[in-house]
């Protein structure tokens, strides 16, 4: 099976050294981008396999608009969008996938701080495999 192109859209460069190794060594191609508008842009010409975003990154609400436009785009809605955020911890406001689906439909919600085993694990079942 061809290696998945997994796009992370982040500017916390920290979590991405984390994370992107875990992910490339469970077979992934891993590409990082860390300003919103650039990962749409790479979205649009690369169409990657699944996307991790994170809600607040230039902009404190920049991964809504993101994945929305993912969500909304002819070419681009069948792309699994994780978003991995603190949002929760910073803002106080909790998300929940299925009560905001309608505002904000993305395939997993996570709050980071995450196991590497676990987001392995949910990004090959967003992948279906």
């Amino acid at each position: 099976m061809p290696e998945k192109n997994i796009l992370i859209i982040d500017n916390d460069i920290d979590l991405v050294e984390t994370i992107k190794p875990v992910l490339e060594n469970a077979g992934f191609d891993v590409i990082h981008i860390r300003e919103g508008h650039k990962g749409l842009e790479r979205i649009k010409k690369d169409r990657p396999d699944l996307v991790i975003l994170n809600i607040m990154m230039e902009a404190q609400e920049e991964g809504f608009h993101i994945a929305y436009k993912i969500k909304s785009g002819k070419d681009t809605a069948n792309i699994p969008v994780l978003i991995l955020t603190a949002a929760g911890q910073e803002t106080g406001f909790v998300f929940d996938k299925e009560d905001d689906e309608d505002f904000f439909s993305v395939d997993e919600l996570i709050e980071k701080p995450i196991d590497p085993d676990e987001l392995v694990e949910l990004v090959k079942t967003s992948l279906g495999q």
